[in-house]
This record gives C-alpha cells, structure tokens and sequence, in this order.
C-alpha cells in the first residue's frame, strides 16, 4: 500500500478559502431558488456569480494542480439539482433564455437558460466540495480548477453578462416620472425661444 501523496501547505489554506467561497455559493443559490422573489433574485444573483467567478479566476492564474490518481476517487452520488433548477426557471421567468457567444474567438451564437447554467455550475462546484470535505484537497482543487477553465468559468461569465443586461435594461430603459415634467418644461423653454426667433 503506497502513502497518499501529501498537500503543500499553501495548497491546504488555498483550498480551504475555494472549499468556503464555493460552500457559499450552493447555499446563497439554493436560498434564492427557494425565496422564489425574481425582482430581487437578479441582484443577488449577480452578486455570486461575481464572487464564484473571482475564486475560479484565483484558480486559474495557479500552477496547474496534479490530481492524487488517474481515475477520480468515488465520493458518492452527485447532489439533485434539478428542483433547484426548476425553481430557478420558474422564478426567472422570461429572462431565464439568453443568448451569448460560447467562444468570442469562434462567434457562433448559442441559446441557453440560465437555470440550466446556474445548475450546471453548481453541480462542478459540489463535485469538488466533495472530493474537499472526503480529504482529497489535490483531488478537489484539481477538479475545480479543470471544470473552472472547461466548463464553469464559461458559463457563470454568460450568466453575469446577461444578469448585468437584465440590471442594465432595467435601469436604463425605464422612464421616470419625475423627469417628464423637466423634459417637458425644457421642451417649452425651446419652442418658446424658437417662435420668438
């Protein structure tokens, strides 16, 4: 029987600050999901996906890790996301279906929900808290970092891009009441000045 390979260290307290930003992220999703209150589900989800996204960018400017073996260990089955990615469909509604360019250096445009890919994501993520809570950091940061650049990272980017048009379009396409007696008052100012030109 060979001695499991052993963790530097810093890859112990690297993993363990990934182990807690990813443990956050599945509850702060499934707690949306569960709310069920879409006006404030798109702030808020904004708000993970951006935090998600800077541990997976941490990932990806390391070293590549190595995992322990060549087959991944067993950890059990993987967690039902699928309630939670009904619940986020529901709750999303009509901005659930976006589109984005999967690979901006071949610009083909793809279709997708982001229930789809919020459950995606979490899915990637709990695999490797998984493998993080079992005892297999190199395994877990391994999985984390290659799901971060072949799948993950991808996906929560398109997320937050069409989360931030959702923002976007609902701040900046909205009329205000206060302003039309201003536009209005300018407008009379200006037709004023040209009639008695």
């Amino acid at each position: 029987m060979t001695d499991a390979p052993t963790t530097p260290e810093t890859d112990l307290d690297f993993a363990q600050q990934i182990a807690d930003q990813v443990a956050s992220f599945l509850l702060a999703l499934r707690e949306i999901a569960r709310e069920n209150d879409g006006g404030r589900a798109v702030s808020l989800l904004l708000l993970e996906i951006s935090q998600i996204l800077l541990a997976g960018a941490r990932l990806g400017a390391q070293r590549d890790f190595t995992p322990g073996s060549e087959y991944q260990p067993d950890v059990g089955a993987e967690a039902d996301l699928d309630q939670l990615r009904l619940r986020l469909a529901e709750m999303l509604g009509d901005v659930d279906t976006y589109s984005f360019v999967f690979d901006p250096y071949v610009p083909d445009v793809v279709e997708s929900q982001l229930s789809d890919d919020l459950s995606s994501i979490a899915t990637d993520l709990e695999n490797g808290l998984r493998h993080y809570r079992s005892g297999n950091i190199a395994e877990a940061l391994w999985w984390w970092q290659f799901s971060y650049v072949a799948s993950w990272g991808n996906l929560a980017g398109a997320a937050l891009n069409a989360l931030l048009s959702v923002v976007t379009h609902d701040r900046l396409d909205a009329e205000f009441p206060t302003e039309k007696p201003l536009i209005e008052a300018a407008e009379a100012v200006l037709d004023a000045e040209d009639s008695g030109s």
